[in-house]
């Protein structure tokens, strides 16, 4: 006799649980996934309209899902606005949001549907999870009614919320996050009244999950790693790439890194609007990543990844970001400097004039000191090193400490911070260090055509990000981002009860 479709469900998922629990790896999936747009309108689509495309993309992800559990992922992470996109105004984005639960309620939408009915794209979200037994992570809206008794409730009486939800292989919902900074066109959504530090445990370790903006900022990113020991981060994103420093992949590569845990990154795709780059990202660099600015196709991506990475035998030392920068005198060349625009941040530069060096350039409290030397040289270009202590962003702004070397777009050096995607010059060794006020830093390298150096770069216990053995590859940057969190301006945004 064959066993029922429940038992034979269940027995896989145990199967697949005592194997994750024999195990000090999983196997994780991220799919960037090109999203099919909704028409501009001011006027709101009707619900059976809203639903239909929002089935045309989980058409689209539910093959990637399928394929990430058929190659062994035990779970996938897919984008933000993954399943709507974007265009929309308050009202406009209505008809596409559903009531999401609390998680406790313990609910498996697959099977119990009308229990909190409507809720078509929980329910197929939650049955893509049970038919694959597999964890799926997905961002959609939520809704919640609210009265005039709530002296914040806006004016339409509900608050909406842009939401990740995760699925278990049981198609249980088992976390829900609404997104606490809100980037600034997020004007169809409200701000949670409070950060919400969401976490949950799994067989192959302790997770939380957080969306795009959050990542620059001490809530819920830094919670979440250094207070709640998260091993893995959840991060559902819409990246538009912003070059030379916030390009998708290397600015989350370096976050990673220097927050010590891995970082499952799932951007959307849309190269009109610079949006590219996702991988699986962990304390020792990359394990896959992926940045496509020349085609319009989605990409699936998986790696098998340190269920604890704490605990792991190659888990990087603990770093003293300032050490030894402020153990040393100023090299030559704090003298020599000019200034120069990276978007709105006016740094101070000093040019390496000499195919080798010893540099020091200084902006506020950080100093930061550069040792180089270059392979080749191409007389075309110009790198300098450069200096960032301040405020960034326009509207909402928050304190970066900045030492990076960099290649200037053209040897004018009023080009240098403008975005470069290409360099021809190798380097034979660099050191790159500065005199931090955080221990948040987060160090990068990136290679020309947008390419990351795994393994090519150290970063040693005194601060120091060091070249290995050279570049194999032409250098566009080399940088080293603190974020000192405490001098951040208050949200000029968020609205407290």
């Amino acid at each position: 006799m064959l066993p029922s479709r429940p038992l034979l469900r269940a027995a896989v998922f145990a199967l697949a649980v005592l194997q994750a629990l024999a195990s000090d790896t999983f196997i994780a999936a991220v799919y960037e996934h090109a999203v099919i747009l909704p028409d501009a309108t001011d006027e709101p689509v009707s619900p059976d309209d809203a639903l239909a495309l929002m089935n045309r993309n989980m058409d689209v992800l539910e093959g990637a899902i399928k394929e990430a559990a058929q190659q062994g992922a035990h779970i996938i992470v897919t984008p933000e606005d993954g399943i709507y996109g974007w265009r929309f105004t308050r009202e406009t984005i209505y008809p596409y949001l559903e009531d999401i639960p609390d998680p406790a309620v313990n609910w498996i939408p697959c099977t119990d549907p009308t229990r909190f009915a409507p809720a078509p794209v929980q329910e197929r979200l939650s049955c893509m999870a049970r038919n694959n037994s597999i964890y799926v992570v997905a961002n959609i809206g939520d809704k919640k009614p609210c009265n005039s008794s709530d002296p914040s409730c806006p004016s339409d009486g509900r608050y909406q919320y842009n939401t990740d939800v995760v699925f278990d292989p049981e198609g249980k919902l088992v976390a829900r996050y609404h997104k606490y900074n809100l980037f600034r066109r997020e004007t169809q959504f409200n701000y949670p009244k409070e950060p919400e530090a969401i976490t949950f445990e799994t067989p192959f370790g302790k997770f939380g999950i957080f969306t795009c903006f959050d990542i620059l900022f001490h809530e819920p990113a830094v919670v979440l790693v250094s207070e709640l020991q998260v091993d893995t981060v959840l991060f559902p994103t819409a990246w538009m790439n912003v070059l030379p420093f916030l390009s998708a992949v290397e600015f989350h590569s370096a976050w990673a890194m220097g927050m010590g845990v891995n970082l499952l990154s799932a951007n959307t795709h849309n190269i009109s609007l610079a949006m590219t780059g996702d991988g699986l990202f962990t304390p020792e660099g990359p394990a896959a990543y992926h940045y496509d600015s020349g085609t319009e196709e989605g990409r699936l991506l998986l790696a098998e990844l340190s269920t604890r990475p704490r605990l792991s035998a190659t888990y990087p030392p603990a770093v003293n970001w300032s050490s030894f920068a402020t153990s040393i005198k100023k090299f030559p060349g704090e003298k020599d400097t000019f200034s120069g625009a990276v978007r709105r941040d006016i740094f101070t530069f000093s040019e390496l004039r000499h195919k080798a060096g010893n540099y020091t350039v200084c902006q506020g409290d950080l100093c930061c000191h550069l040792i180089y030397r270059m392979a080749n040289k191409s007389k075309d270009e110009v790198y300098v090193l450069g200096a960032f202590d301040g405020l960034h962003g326009s509207l909402i702004k928050y304190h970066w400490q900045v030492c990076t070397l960099l290649k200037c777009k053209s040897p004018d050096l009023n080009t240098c911070g403008q975005p470069v995607e290409t360099a021809q010059t190798k380097f034979e060794t660099f050191s790159l260090s500065g005199t931090f006020g955080t221990n948040y830093v987060f160090p990068e390298v990136l290679y020309s055509g947008v390419q990351l150096a795994p393994g090519e770069f150290e970063v040693l216990r005194d601060g120091r990000l060091k070249s290995k053995h050279g570049t194999s590859k032409p250098l566009v940057t080399a940088t080293l981002f603190g974020r000192l969190y405490e001098k951040d301006l208050p949200h000029p945004l968020r609205t407290s009860p």
